[in-house]
């Protein structure tokens, strides 16, 4: 697919490619069930063209080093891939020669853990931590996947990691379906006084309720993340194919653009471009 033409350039910062298995994706549940099939760069192609997005970002799915080396493949024939959120074990004493082959492809821009999966005190471990402090010596960011009662097992994970790039993803799943702002907004506030900590304006439309979600009642959360990051630091993602459960992928980027609308140029190229290139190195 050949990118449609946009000044400025605009980045989806967060979405997925799989060849789906119940094994490996047992946390699509039956309220997911429509995204229970594959989907590969022919499914996004189009996608993304209708919506006018020029590159995307791919993130792991799976917590294996044949995810990291399948999105590098699909990125490697897709030149509008821009840039692969790959999975390493961070905890292995030898992670250093396990990150400097994959390093060595420049569309590998980041690494992530589902941390979301694990108990606070996984971010406290001397391996986990070790690990993490490799990143910098290969220029990589870490995307940062918490549940918003993680929120401050994630301040301490930061702070032991002043000089590190990280990407918080989907705002750090607050709890929309209940309509409880705090003490997620507290929380997110606090992170984001980091200055190397970047933000995803992706995955809120799924932590609300599927079907009956409303712009009046996401709002809220995506004020939130705006006024704690700046448009300097929060960028667009779609979290695709996920969404699709509850919202299209235009209509997801309307969603957004009707958020940023207010906004000047300048600070609506960075929510969709400018913060996505800085945190992620992109040229």
């Amino acid at each position: 697919m050949a990118c449609s033409i946009h000044n400025p350039m605009r980045i989806d910062a967060h979405h997925h490619f799989w060849h789906y298995t119940p094994d490996e994706y047992g946390w699509i549940d039956d309220a997911m069930a429509a995204i229970r099939r594959d989907f590969l760069p022919a499914d996004l192609a189009p996608e993304i063209s209708a919506a006018g997005i020029d590159a995307v970002i791919s993130v792991q799915a799976r917590q294996t080093l044949a995810e990291t080396e399948f999105l590098l493949d699909q990125a490697q024939h897709n030149p509008w891939i821009a840039g692969v959120v790959g999975w390493v074990p961070l905890i292995a004493p030898n992670v250093a020669a396990i990150l400097a082959p994959l390093a060595a492809n420049p569309r590998l821009r980041s690494v992530r853990h589902v941390l979301q999966a694990e108990p606070d005190s996984y971010m406290d471990r001397p391996d986990f931590n070790a690990g993490l402090a490799q990143l910098r010596e290969f220029n990589l960011t870490y995307d940062l996947l918490v549940y918003h009662p993680q929120l401050p097992a994630a301040i301490r994970l930061v702070d032991r990691h002043p000089d590190q790039i990280f990407v918080l993803d989907h705002i750090a799943k607050p709890a929309i379906r209940a309509g409880e702002l705090e003490p997620w907004k507290r929380d997110l506030a606090e992170l984001a006084r980091r200055p190397n900590v970047f933000c995803k304006l992706s995955g809120v439309v799924t932590e609300a309720d599927y079907k009956t979600w409303t712009y009046d009642q996401i709002f809220p959360y995506m004020e939130a993340a705006l006024e704690a990051f700046t448009p300097s630091r929060l960028m667009f993602g779609s979290d695709w194919p996920v969404s699709r459960v509850a919202v299209t992928y235009s209509d997801w980027v309307r969603t957004v653009e009707r958020f940023a609308a207010p906004l000047s140029a300048a600070e609506r190229e960075a929510l969709f471009h400018a913060t996505a290139a800085q945190a992620y190195r992109l040229t």
